[in-house]
């Protein structure tokens, strides 16, 4: 089957990056789906995997961890699928990854995608959904309601795939007020269309400018990127008991800094279930069949930021040079071989 994939970690420059490939198809077995991918998007994560893993033994390391495909067979151990169902789902960092025409999945972590997307309008959703909805009902621990609350979220970073989605959520899920970070006039307007309440600059500090608001004080933060240099604005504008969320990898961070608040911190990593087969991994089914019903119902869209084109090593190199550039709006998808 055809594939891209990369042998050695290299910049992104380099011509062998990622290259076009040919491997052997696989086959489900246990609880695995065999899934024939349609379309997939990318992520950070992609490029992140790139330049840390150099593949062992010679053997191609192949990316990709969102994709929307038709199941062509199925594990003796499945329950909840059947061949011929169109899915989608973010996949299992330690097994290789979409970015090929066939792909193994456990069943417990796929949804059934929403019918009324496209496939590459789809693809872009599993990995962020995932991440943004974990963050903010299983670790922030927001109310899901429907009435207007209390609760005043702070998403920082709130453009990109995550933020774009977790805004909708936080609107559609939740009757919090929602303050979204944004610094030019094309991601404000886009955050603003996503559902936030109020923008404010990131490049500007931020304390002032969220007091200004007269909203009230942060309840919970939502940190989607540069958590360290935001710390100390999270500090000021969270209330007592508030609770601080994040995603990205600072290499330091002074924790010591939340003690006098007694504000929590959470660290959301949605391959977590998948890597340790947690107890409740099938709750990423759950919640991506939630998601797929509100989109199905017009109350979440998609967050398709770029159509790339065909799934090949060449559009792929582009869409990693776009994410390594943090230029990004919304999700960069490919469908196709």
């Amino acid at each position: 089957m055809k594939a891209v994939g990369y042998t050695h970690s290299l910049p992104i420059t380099e011509p062998n990056a990622l290259m076009d490939i040919d491997v052997e198809k696989p086959s489900a077995s246990g609880r695995d789906l065999l899934v024939k991918v349609n379309a997939i998007a990318v992520n950070p994560v992609d490029y992140k995997i790139r330049h840390r893993v150099n593949p062992e033994g010679g053997e191609p390391k192949i990316l990709g961890w969102d994709a929307v495909g038709e199941v062509v067979e199925i594990g003796a151990d499945v329950t909840e699928f059947a061949v011929g169902d169109r899915v989608y789902y973010a996949g299992d960092l330690t097994r290789q990854g979409a970015n090929a025409q066939y792909q193994l999945v456990d069943e417990r972590i796929v949804g059934f995608a929403p019918k009324t997307l496209t496939d590459s309008e789809a693809a872009a959703l599993p990995l962020t959904t995932i991440t943004a909805y974990e963050l903010l009902f299983d670790h922030l621990a927001l109310k899901q309601q429907t009435d207007k609350s209390d609760e005043v979220v702070l998403v920082v970073g709130a453009a990109g795939g995550v933020g774009s989605i977790m805004l909708q959520l936080l609107k559609t899920l939740t009757g919090a007020t929602v303050i979204a970070t944004a610094s030019r006039e094309s991601t404000k307007s886009w955050v603003s269309s996503l559902g936030a309440d109020y923008v404010v600059d990131h490049s500007q500090p931020l304390a002032e400018q969220i007091k200004a608001l007269g909203v009230g004080q942060v309840t919970h933060v939502a940190s989607l990127n540069h958590t360290a240099c935001y710390i100390d604005a999270f500090v000021e504008v969270l209330k007592p008991k508030g609770k601080l969320a994040l995603i990205d990898d600072p290499e330091t961070l002074d924790v010591s800094k939340l003690k006098q608040k007694s504000l929590s911190l959470h660290w959301e990593f949605m391959f977590t279930r998948s890597m340790f087969e947690t107890d409740d991994m099938v709750e990423q089914s759950h919640l991506l069949n939630h998601v797929a019903r509100l989109i199905d119902e017009g109350k979440v869209k998609t967050t398709v930021g770029k159509h790339l084109g065909k799934i090949n090593a060449a559009n792929l190199i582009e869409a990693h040079q776009i994410l390594e550039e943090g230029s990004a709006i919304g999700k960069l998808v490919l469908e196709g071989f």
